[in-house]
């Protein structure tokens, strides 16, 4: 198994550094830097950035407009992003619908919402999680009942993450109350703007109303809607969380964040010296640091498994699991590393209202609003238990 970077891989790592040095603006770069709110318009304008160079869905094969990348060239990007502190590219319909329409979709389907999916006219929300359906998804208990060319769609999603943007939602629905919890789920696409559709806002412990409550009240579907077959669903579900969760790892992320908390570390005091020399403080930071080495191996020897035309399995419920767990402990070490400045957390910050910085440095209001966002890691995407139970189950035969 070769995990080492190929002449090319390296040439593609210094255009997308060029890339983002030229297209980038500083703006959303510094809010980005900062954990500061962006607005849909600031993320639809990245977007467009990234797909008029042809690289919003590097995940995507050519035929379908996508950059074609390799899984190795897909790493890349979002290690240079995260590092250049680029707005993450939403995930809802590039990296989880994008994926189960190209195999699972009709060619209708595929030609009507692959292409909105890249030039912005769709932004896509994800329906999966339900008050009691959460972690245990096959739960789920929105119904879906055929009435001759419709399916009339009752029930509730939470945890709906930028719903409030979104102008269509891809759903786990029931077809069959009658059959095992897994076998009676269908995969439903769904307009947002439909009669009976509510969505509330849930806010978050870092103020903002990042996720929402969606409500159904007997809304109208059109069967052609439908992905897959009627009933088969969980195996939709499944493909798409495999893939959700490979990308939760966040290597990229939470190597940028590792750098930032050591420019924090060398610029506060503690006891007349730089932070990052107190033996405690660097114990911790070294800890990390070798955690996050760690995990980036495996990912880099997934890549090359990626590559050899394996697809991501059980493993993927490992980076997951320990790529949030290394980002909150980055997390928990910035906050503390800017000590009682991490206590003022003023909304205007996160915000960007420049003309009512909190007191401290910068990096303090940033360093409070990630910790205080960044808990959701590990419970998103299949919390952390499910995922050390798929780990025990698949891997370890227990």
């Amino acid at each position: 198994m070769d995990m080492s970077f190929s002449p090319d891989d390296q040439a593609f790592r210094a255009e997308v550094r060029q890339f983002l040095q030229d297209r980038l603006p500083k703006r959303l770069s510094e809010k980005v830097r900062l954990q500061q709110e962006l607005t849909k318009a600031e993320i639809e304008e990245w977007h467009a950035v990234l797909n008029e160079k042809g690289w919003l869905a590097g995940n995507w094969p050519r035929e379908f407009g996508g950059a074609g990348w390799t899984a190795i060239q897909r790493h890349i990007f979002d290690e240079e992003s995260a590092l250049a502190s680029a707005p993450r590219v939403l995930p809802f319909g590039i990296a989880m619908l994008g994926p189960v329409l190209q195999k699972f979709g009709s060619k209708e389907q595929q030609d009507r919402f692959l292409p909105r999916i890249l030039n912005g006219q769709d932004w896509w929300c994800q329906g999966y999680s339900e008050p009691g359906a959460g972690s245990d998804l096959a739960s789920v208990k929105t119904t879906a009942v055929r009435d001759g060319d419709d399916y009339i769609v009752n029930g509730q999603k939470t945890w709906t993450t930028l719903g409030q943007h979104a102008n269509w939602i891809f759903c786990l629905v029931r077809t069959d109350p009658t059959a095992k919890a897994q076998e009676g789920i269908s995969f439903l696409l769904i307009d947002m703007t439909s009669p009976g559709i509510t969505v509330r806002p849930i806010v978050l412990l870092d103020g903002t109303p990042e996720v929402n409550e969606v409500f159904f009240d007997d809304v109208r579907v059109p069967a052609e809607n439908l992905v897959g077959e009627e009933n088969k669903g969980w195996t939709y579900a499944k493909y798409l969380l495999t893939h959700e969760r490979t990308n939760i790892a966040g290597v990229g992320f939470a190597t940028a964040g590792l750098a930032a908390l050591k420019r924090i570390a060398r610029a506060q005091q503690a006891h007349g010296k730089p932070l990052i020399e107190n033996p405690l403080f660097a114990a911790r930071l070294a800890e990390i640091e070798i955690d996050l080495m760690a995990m980036a191996t495996t990912n880099l020897r997934m890549l090359a498994q990626a590559a050899a035309g394996q697809v991501p399995g059980a493993e993927s419920s490992m980076l997951k699991l320990k790529g949030t767990q290394i980002r909150q402990a980055i997390n928990d070490l910035t906050r503390r590393a800017v000590g009682p400045w991490a206590l003022a957390f003023p909304s205007e910050a996160v915000e960007g209202a420049n003309d009512h910085l909190p007191p401290g440095p910068p990096e303090a209001a940033a360093a409070t609003r990630a910790y205080l966002n960044n808990r959701k890691l590990s419970i998103y995407g299949g919390s952390n238990e499910i995922q050390r139970g798929i780990i025990a189950k698949s891997l370890l035969g227990l």
